[in-house]
This record gives C-alpha cells, sequence and structure tokens, in this order.
C-alpha cells in the first residue's frame, strides 16, 4: 500500500469535481458538512461535470484511433490533442496541470465516493431513497472505472488479466486516507460487475426525464459493455437483451424526424448517457467505407470538397454544422450499441439469422429508405465483418474506437496505423500489439508516487 498526496487523484481537478454545486460552498460555513439532506445528495449527482464523458469536451481518446486524421500536426507534437493524435508516451511534460483522462475520472470517482460514504446518514429522506441514490453513486463510479481499466491497463485476456496492473481502486474521499496501489485489470472488471449487480435492485425503473441518470436498464447496458471488452461476449449478449428490454429507449430513425432537443439526457435512443462535442478531422479510408445512401454522412459529417474524400482534412466529423440536435456525441450507452453487441456475439457464434436481424434493425434507420437494401450472406467472416465496420459507422466518435482498436488487436485484426504530416511524411507508426495500445501513468501522478509502477 502506498501513501498518495490526494493531489494526485483529485485535487489538481478539485474544481472540477464541484462545478454545477456551488451553492453548497456558497451556503454552507468553512468546515461545516456540505451534505446533508436526501435531496443534497440528489443533486449532488445532478453535477454537470458528471454528464461529461471520457476527456470532456473534446472526447480525447478519439484522437488516438484510426478514424482521424490531423493534416496539420507539428513535428514534433507539442499540444494534448497532437501527443494523442502521435501515440506519444504522455501527453504533456507540466507537472502541475491536471491529467488527462486520469484527473478526470479519479474526480467523478470521488464525486460518487462522497455519496456512498454519506448518504446513509443523510436526513429528510426515506430509506427507499437513499438506497436509490447510493445504487446511482455505485453505477456512476463503474462507468468510471471502466475507463479507466481500458485506458491504463492492458486489453483484457483472461490469460494474463490476474498480473497485468491497471489502477488504483479508491473508494475513499477523505485526503487523509491511504490510497492503495494499482489493482490487476482482473480485480477493477470484478469491482465493476460486482458492484453494478449490487446496484441492480435500488436503481429506478425508468430513466427517461434524464438518461444522464441511472436506471435498471443503465446497470445492464453497462454490465453488457463490461463483458464485451472482457471478450465474453455471450454474457455481454445476455445483459445487452436485457437492457434492452428494460428500456424504453428507442432508435433515432434518420430517414424520419430527428429529435428537437440537443441534450443527451433526454435523446430517445440513450440508455445510459454521457456526452462529448463532436468536431473530429475524418480520415478519408474512413469515409470512404461509407456506402454513398448513408445518411449518417450527411447528417453529421460537414464536406470542403463535396463529400468526394480526395482531399485531407476537407471532411470533419461536427454534427453542429449539419444536424445541431445532434452536436453532441453520446458516450453513454444506447440502444444500437446493445443491437450491435448482441450482432457480434451472433456472428461470432455462427448463429447468422440473429446478427444479420439486428444489423438490419440498425441500418434500416441509418441508410436511406429509398434504397435500402439488407446486407445479407451466409458466410461467417463475412457478416462479422460487416458487423465490425457497422459497429466503427455508427459508434466512431462514442470513445469506443480506441477500446475496440485494442480489443481487435488481440485477436489480430489490426494492421499498422500510420500518422502523416502536411506533405504526406509519416511522423508514427502504430503496429500490431503494440505497447502504446496501453496508456502510460501520467507523469504528474508519478511525481507523487514515483514508487508507483509505470507502463511501459
Amino acid at each position: 500500500m502506498h501513501r498518495y498526496s490526494y493531489t494526485l487523484l483529485f485535487l489538481i481537478l478539485g474544481c472540477s469535481v464541484f462545478t454545477g454545486c456551488d451553492k453548497y460552498l456558497d451556503i454552507q460555513p468553512k468546515g461545516k458538512t456540505l451534505l446533508s439532506t436526501v435531496t443534497d445528495y440528489d443533486q449532488w449527482l445532478n453535477a454537470p461535470s458528471l454528464a461529461n464523458g471520457f476527456g470532456a469536451p473534446f472526447g480525447y481518446t478519439n484522437f488516438m484511433t484510426d478514424n482521424v486524421d490531423f493534416v496539420n500536426t507539428a513535428t514534433p507534437p507539442t499540444t494534448p490533442q497532437e501527443l494523442l493524435y502521435t501515440w506519444s508516451p504522455q501527453f504533456t511534460s507540466d507537472v502541475v496541470s491536471a491529467p488527462l483522462l486520469w484527473g478526470e475520472h479519479y474526480a467523478h470517482i470521488n464525486h460518487y465516493n462522497t455519496v456512498l460514504l454519506g448518504i446513509d446518514a443523510a436526513t429528510n429522506g426515506t430509506g427507499s431513497q437513499r438506497k436509490a441514490l447510493k445504487a446511482e453513486a455505485l453505477l456512476g463510479r463503474s462507468l468510471e472505472y471502466f475507463y479507466l481499466v481500458n485506458e491504463y491497463g492492458n486489453p483484457y485476456d483472461s490469460m494474463t488479466a490476474g498480473k497485468d496492473l491497471a489502477v488504483p481502486f479508491v473508494t475513499s474521499n477523505d485526503v487523509t486516507q491511504t490510497v492503495p496501489g494499482r489493482s490487476t485489470v482482473d480485480e477493477i472488471y470484478k469491482h465493476i460487475i460486482d458492484d453494478t449487480n449490487e446496484a441492480l435492485a435500488d436503481l429506478p425503473v425508468n430513466n427517461s426525464m434524464n438518461r444522464l441518470r441511472g436506471s435498471r436498464a443503465a446497470a445492464y447496458s453497462l454490465l453488457a459493455r463490461t463483458y464485451f471488452y472482457a471478450r465474453n461476449y455471450a454474457e455481454a449478449s445476455r445483459n445487452a437483451e436485457l437492457a434492452l428490454n428494460n428500456t424504453q429507449a428507442t432508435m433515432i430513425n434518420l430517414n424520419g424526424p430527428l429529435p428537437t432537443s440537443d441534450q443527451v439526457g433526454v435523446r430517445p435512443d440513450v440508455i445510459y448517457g454521457r456526452f462529448v462535442l463532436g468536431n473530429f478531422p475524418v480520415a478519408l479510408d474512413f469515409m470512404r467505407s461509407f456506402a454513398g445512401n448513408d445518411l449518417r454522412v450527411n447528417r453529421m459529417y460537414y464536406s470542403l470538397d463535396n463529400y468526394q474524400y480526395t482531399t485531407r482534412g476537407a471532411t470533419t466529423f461536427i454534427p453542429l454544422q449539419v444536424t445541431p440536435a445532434l452536436q453532441y456525441v453520446n458516450s453513454g450507452t444506447s440502444v444500437q450499441e446493445m443491437k450491435l453487441i448482441i450482432a457480434e456475439n451472433a456472428a461470432r457464434r455462427g448463429d447468422l439469422s440473429i446478427a444479420l436481424q439486428q444489423l438490419d434493425d440498425i441500418r434500416k434507420n441509418r441508410i436511406a429508405a429509398s434504397s435500402y437494401v439488407p446486407f445479407q450472406s451466409s458466410d461467417k467472416e463475412a457478416v462479422l465483418e460487416e458487423v465490425l465496420l457497422e459497429r466503427n459507422h455508427e459508434l466512431a466518435f462514442s470513445g469506443l474506437r480506441w477500446f475496440d482498436m485494442r480489443r481487435l488487436d488481440k485477436e489480430n485484426r489490426m494492421g499498422t496505423v500510420t500518422r502523416h504530416d502536411a506533405n504526406g511524411n509519416v511522423i508514427a507508426t502504430l503496429p500490431p500489439h503494440s505497447s502504446r495500445y496501453t496508456l502510460q501513468i501520467p507523469t504528474q501522478v508519478l511525481s507523487f508516487n514515483p514508487g508507483m509502477p509505470q507502463n511501459p
């Protein structure tokens, strides 16, 4: 066990923990309890900072994927975006700045731990209300650990997960407490699954009024996502079906009317919402992989070369420019993500009728109805490849592509990814099985605990 300064985990992003909760700082004298009633804790879980997705507001893990192309990246790279884009070991040398990703996730965890540790003593509420808020905090904390283990731990491998180091599992919000060392990948996955299952019974049945908050369907959807990245596809599919059976969320049909609100919390297809702003320069090969009648292209991508995909940097994923109601990307779970999980499991086990049906359910809502033709094949590998392609099209900038690249690299399905400068010169490569698929522990973290083991 190591004694960390809590600056390591929380205080460097302390202001983000309290975003949207200034009233507690304003009305309570220093040294007094900041949260006392059930209503206080309920509002605490409405903090805007908790609605932010991975690396908000910029969606930092998207910069590492094969879907983007930053044409004017400096050589050598200097900004966090450029350093992420070129898979640099560290994203800053500034030991006093907030560590990207790590700091945000642990700030959120501190926020949820505050609920878990204090809600039982809260006044002016019922027992069932306390249980529901505790369940939501368990669920929210589990989502943060899902991101952390898939950023700083190796891709899940049942043969090595018990010894591969991941991140500290922190359950305290007390700055005087000793913070544990790095848990293994397997331990973090077990914590996520156990805590989410514990939360299930006490979660609200329906979160349709605010899908940024928890529900039973949200818990099932997080379990589905967690098992999916543990490559336990059967259990992922089972929980995805439970999520769909317990939610009132429905897919958006791009052939019909679009949502009138840009708020992810009320978007019809969201099961458990988080969001980032969509704005990413897109790789030409990625754009060329779309069919000409795919409505996502004109609804979500803005092109300066008339959608010809001949000029690097001319096409951007920026829904605000073309469909403002979709300007925020849901990095939480959705109806379509669950269907893609079911489809992939079915394709892998050879149940092609189910895989094709799930694929059709999505594509008919994404392809122009006047020219839509369902994908058909009796070849197992061809169906799986189509599911993987559809997954990339549908979830391209939701923060999951980087995790998919890691997962697929374990199956030898990832080739070398190459970065080029504006003149076409190679400036960085990510070969198969690269150690760069696992992020290094941030410099800022190690500066407070030089004994913490570093990733390669």
